[in-house]
């Protein structure tokens, strides 16, 4: 891939970012927290693939995505460590709001999501 795909697909990530953020509050807005957790998290995930574009590299599972940020990015201390926990805990109220039909979402545990989605795209950006 080019350096000008690179970089072209990673602005085309953040802006997929945002509208997640976007979507996420207007959902938590509306008290349907569930989905703005998932939103919030898909926000967090293409800020991510943003940042990955530009190497180029890709995967296609999203642990896989996650690890190696974590291994490259966190870990090195390019973005903070603590973030590192905060995406961690976003996939996890991700996972328990999308499969566990028995979760129970507060609002506030939502408002971090999004905390955190606006934080990292911040970092990215």
């Amino acid at each position: 891939m080019s350096p000008k795909i690179s970089k072209e697909l990673s602005k085309h990530r953040i802006e997929q970012a945002k509208e997640d953020l976007e979507a996420s509050k207007m959902l938590y807005k509306a008290k349907f927290y569930k989905s703005a957790n998932n939103r919030a998290y898909y926000s967090i995930f293409h800020s991510i693939k943003a940042i990955l574009a530009l190497e180029p590299i890709d995967f296609k599972r999203h642990k896989d995505v996650i690890a190696y940020f974590n291994k490259n990015y966190v870990n090195t201390e390019i973005f903070p460590k603590k973030m590192g926990h905060k995406i961690a805990e976003a996939t996890t109220v991700r996972e328990d709001s999308d499969y566990d039909d028995e979760f129970i979402v507060k609002p506030e545990e939502t408002e971090q999501q999004i905390k955190t989605a606006e934080e990292l795209l911040i970092l990215v950006e």
